[in-house]
């Protein structure tokens, strides 16, 4: 008896999943984006359908996208400065750890329109509610989106083009089938970039998705880069010989008779 409730419970949780009446199948125009020497930014396409079954409501059409992209994740830094004695310094910092370098979220309704405040929350949809940690004193933690320091490293990331929210960018084509653009600017890191894609209907979650795309660097870009990374003593040397070859060069061909 003990040991067939494991069984019985398992089988219980079984029976208690809702099936799935709505199925997202999703890709991106191109899964590796190249870096190379005249790289000015790319955009990509992500495009997808909304497959039903026979367990959907009849007449269900009334649905609502949300993509999140986020590229790699790293340690960053916000700092306040004030103008002291003529002159502007850094009075406080805050650091955000392990958030997104690139960030990027686009619906085809405001996100009101789509979901009530607390699923918003709960689904993390829109730039407001995901989560950014940061390090307070000894804490770690998420603040409320009108933080000084969330907002001013939301402002900076967004000024550069690395984070972005557009409640239009999702289009329908049909009531089942949708595209969205996904811009990448010039500066954007190297990495792998991970792609979620959520299915609303009547403010609540029915299905969800999520594909990847990746940012590499080709040439002798990714050659320094590997050689930066893989064999960082040897690199050094090189680099402070050729400095030093540089320097020598110069003086010779600008060298005073």
């Amino acid at each position: 008896m003990i040991r067939a409730l494991p069984i019985i419970a398992a089988l219980g949780i079984g029976m208690l999943a809702p099936a799935r009446a709505e199925q997202l199948i999703v890709s991106v125009s191109n899964h590796r984006v190249t870096v190379t020497p005249n790289y000015a930014g790319e955009e990509l396409v992500l495009f997808g359908a909304v497959e039903k079954d026979d367990k959907t409501p009849p007449g269900r059409n009334n649905y609502n996208l949300v993509v999140t992209v986020n590229g790699p994740r790293t340690d960053l830094m916000t700092r306040r400065k004030e103008r002291r004695f003529g002159i502007w310094i850094n009075t406080d910092s805050r650091q955000f750890l392990q958030v997104p370098s690139y960030l990027a979220v686009f619906s085809n309704r405001p996100m009101d329109a789509i979901a009530p405040a607390d699923v918003q929350r709960r689904q993390q949809l829109g730039i407001n509610n995901i989560l950014l940690t940061q390090r307070v004193g000894t804490d770690y933690a998420d603040v409320v989106a009108t933080d000084p320091f969330r907002s001013a490293f939301v402002r900076l990331r967004k000024e550069h083009g690395l984070y972005r929210e557009e409640t239009s960018a999702v289009t329908f084509l049909t009531p089942t089938l949708f595209r969205t653009s996904i811009p990448l600017p010039a500066e954007v890191p190297i990495g792998t970039y991970d792609v979620e894609i959520k299915l609303f209907a009547d403010g609540a979650l029915i299905s969800k998705a999520e594909t990847a795309f990746d940012i590499v660097k080709v040439g002798f870009e990714q050659f320094v880069a590997n050689a930066a990374r893989n064999h960082g003593f040897i690199y050094g040397l090189l680099t402070a010989a050729m400095a030093l070859m540089s320097g020598w060069a110069a003086s010779i061909v600008f060298r005073r008779d």
